[in-house]
């Protein structure tokens, strides 16, 4: 099927990397390269895009998408968590700006093949990238209960996991679970149907845990963040887009630990450590969807962007 992927809060992003023509950005999630398009038009000086993907298939419809812009673009297959040093690897140590957008692709919920959504029945995949080798029947079929257990509670917080997990448990101990729609027959079946909360699947919750647990979504966000905020040049920008709860906490904490000074305990006369802030938060809240967006793309409901710029 065709790449597509909605370039979520663009006017925002564009306006939160406050582009320099003439300078050097990276779009560590290239996706269907919306936002990178947004980026490469701007670079009407002499500056350069740098863009990024874990998933080969974002990387070909970028490149599609971008070929207007071939002189002004490079991309590379890789996962964003190692931006500095694929940067590194093309010569630049010092970029003025860089994008994260955290969310899943409507391409990838929507190819079923890929094995994202509850929605349609389909192998237990949920890679983002495809050449790695540990899959969502990797969890579901081969972790211990207290690790499923973990995954549920703490990227889903899943009231019901208890009940998932024993559902889960009990049926591979029979045959592997191996489908898409097995699993989630299996947590609608464990989940009472009163307690199931109106509008939202009753899966929801669980696949968005396995899919954060398949790809490391929440454990690269810190470093990522350290990384480009090590190699922005003063008065450059990072900008993200989160997607849930749990990430916007992760990214908010970040941005707060970077732009903190002293760090010496309270009962300290004078500061001795020395430590000076490296960045200023430009989003103290972060920004939300327009109506005009929701109305266009109700998957935007739930994004927030949080921008920073290195001192």
């Amino acid at each position: 099927m065709e790449f597509s992927h909605y370039s979520v809060m663009f006017s925002e992003c564009m306006e939160g990397l406050a582009i320099r023509p003439d300078g050097v950005y990276a779009d560590c999630t290239a996706g269907g390269g919306g936002h990178s398009y947004g980026i490469a038009e701007r670079l009407t000086g002499g500056g350069h895009l740098y863009s990024l993907d874990r998933d080969t298939d974002a990387i070909s419809a970028a490149g599609a998408r971008l070929a207007p812009f071939a002189d002004r673009v490079t991309l590379i297959h890789s996962n964003f968590a190692d931006v500095r040093s694929a940067l590194a690897g093309q010569g630049v140590h010092g970029i003025d700006g860089a994008l994260i957008d955290l969310g899943v692709s409507s391409y990838q919920l929507d190819n079923a093949e890929r094995g994202f959504s509850y929605m349609q029945d389909a192998p237990l995949d949920m890679r983002m990238d495809r050449s790695e080798s540990f899959t969502a029947y990797d969890v579901v079929n081969g972790y211990e209960e207290a690790e499923l257990k973990r995954v549920l509670y703490e990227y889903g917080e899943e009231r019901f996991t208890p009940q998932i997990v024993r559902a889960i448990i009990n049926a591979r101990s029979v045959a592997p679970i191996r489908t898409t729609g097995e699993l989630c027959e299996l947590i609608k079946g464990a989940i009472p149907e009163r307690f199931r909360e109106k509008g939202h699947h009753p899966a929801k919750k669980s696949f968005q845990a396995i899919r954060i647990e398949v790809n490391g979504e929440l454990k690269i966000i810190p470093p990522t963040v350290d990384e480009l905020v090590s190699i922005l040049n003063p008065g450059g920008r990072l900008v993200v887009i989160t997607f849930h709860s749990l990430e916007d906490r992760a990214v908010k904490e970040r941005f707060a630990y970077h732009a903190k000074g002293c760090i010496c305990p309270p009962d300290f006369p004078v500061c001795v450590c020395g430590r000076k802030p490296s960045v200023r938060v430009i989003t103290r809240k972060p920004i939300e969807p327009s109506k005009a967006e929701l109305e266009e793309n109700p998957r935007s409901r739930s994004a927030k962007v949080r921008v920073l710029e290195k001192l």
